[in-house]
């Protein structure tokens, strides 16, 4: 008899052949599984189809919820059911506004049923993206960096229909449980200030939302990227993806070291997109209103990582003097 897992599979062997014109399956791998439980990401390789492989992101909501850090309310629960109701029409409805400069699997079929989301999505592996990396050669950093730049650039002042009306998965209003676990004091009390100075910004864009150096695909040479994991997308001040970026790739010596270099790159690259898009947006105004917000941004990440994961390896001296620094200033 044929079981669950058997009449899942057959499914995700139906829709990866349907979007692509496959007249068979000749393999399946497990690429890894989702975040607490919910689902899987397996790559199909395809005979007669007009794609050799695809890569199928299966999200199902887990009977039973085991986060990794033990954050299993309800309320987690809405937020992570709702970062795939976003990525799925991040995938239907923007990424197509990506380009090059910015690269992003093509998305060749959606789906949902119930409790369930199917996502068949370009493999970027056999696309010429099948590199990762845990720590960024000078190519590969400054290819993230002209992502990046690229992305926000592209976005700049457009409506995020149906992502994140706040992007990033630390946003506060998301987050009252972090909240409340952080001791009472300056940067409890501050973190209403913090949430708003970055949504006050005028130069809104789209955020990644989740931009760690893992969820960049590298060519072999490393100058050439794309992203993945669309989950946590929305509107926001670029400075979030950026921040977050730097904590995944360096220790605390390096962020403080690099710290002006990294932004200066960011902002060359940011500057040349923005004149490529023929962009109304007066440059020096943007750059200096970002400038002055990435203290206020890495602060914010800190704010959640001291409430979700207070022994965090990202809560170093450099986190704690920009906190210090941005609190002293409000």
């Amino acid at each position: 008899m044929q079981g669950p897992a058997f009449q899942a599979r057959a499914k995700l062997e139906a829709m990866a052949c349907e979007a692509t014109g496959a007249t068979r399956t000749l393999s399946c791998e497990v690429v890894q599984s989702l975040w607490s439980g919910y689902g899987q990401i397996l790559r199909f390789e395809l005979g007669g189809g007009t794609c050799s492989s695809v890569v199928v992101k299966h999200v199902k909501w887990p009977t039973a919820r085991d986060h990794p850090r033990s954050w299993n309310s309800d309320l987690g629960h809405e937020r992570k059911v709702h970062s795939y109701v976003v990525e799925t029409a991040w995938y239907r409805d923007h990424a197509e506004s990506c380009g090059p400069a910015c690269r992003v699997p093509r998305c060749l079929a959606l789906a949902a049923d119930g409790d369930e989301v199917y996502m068949v999505l370009e493999d970027l592996d056999a696309a010429g993206y099948g590199r990762r990396s845990s720590d960024p050669s000078p190519a590969q950093l400054e290819a993230c960096l002209s992502w990046l730049a690229n992305f926000h650039a592209r976005f700049l002042g457009i409506e995020s229909q149906g992502l994140w009306p706040i992007g990033t998965y630390w946003h506060l209003a998301t987050r009252p449980e972090e909240l409340a676990a952080i001791e009472p004091g300056p940067l409890r009390d501050a973190a209403p200030e913090l949430d708003r100075r970055l949504n006050a910004s005028p130069y809104q864009t789209f955020v990644h939302g989740d931009a760690k150096l893992a969820n960049f695909c590298f060519s072999d040479s490393g100058t050439a990227v794309a992203a993945v994991d669309f989950q946590y997308v929305g509107a926001g001040c670029g400075m979030k993806d950026l921040a977050y970026f730097v904590s995944s790739c360096f220790g605390e010596d390096q962020c403080e070291a690099r710290e002006q270099e990294l932004l200066d790159r960011y902002f060359l690259h940011l500057e040349a997109a923005l004149e490529r898009d023929q962009s109304p947006v007066e440059f020096s105004a943007l750059e200096a209103d970002w400038r002055a917000l990435y203290p206020v941004a890495w602060t914010d990440f800190y704010r959640f990582l001291k409430g979700w994961s207070p022994d965090h390896w990202k809560i170093h001296r450099y986190s704690e003097r920009l906190a210090r620094q941005v609190l002293g200033q409000l």
